[in-house]
């Protein structure tokens, strides 16, 4: 019994080790980007009335309207990556 007691005592006179541990965890960030408008399309407001000339040079503007409207689009989806 007595052999017991020493033991115990033995380590409570022992201060506890204390260490700091770094770990690593990926955590989930809501991505916080503006939202991409939708610009107003050049051809969505033709007729069927209007010239073939009119018809082309709109749907040409469009094109570069939804090419600048993509890279946009990438650019916000690349920024939440």
């Amino acid at each position: 019994m007595a052999c017991l007691l020493l033991v115990l005592s033995g380590c409570a006179a022992l201060e506890p080790e204390v260490r700091t541990v770094r770990v690593e965890v990926p955590v989930l960030v809501p991505c916080k980007m503006q939202e991409v408008s939708v610009p107003p399309w050049a051809a969505a407001s033709l007729k069927k009335s209007d010239s073939l000339e009119l018809k082309v040079r709109a749907l040409l503007a469009e094109r570069r309207q939804r090419i600048g409207y993509e890279r946009q689009l990438e650019t916000a989806v690349d920024a939440c990556q």
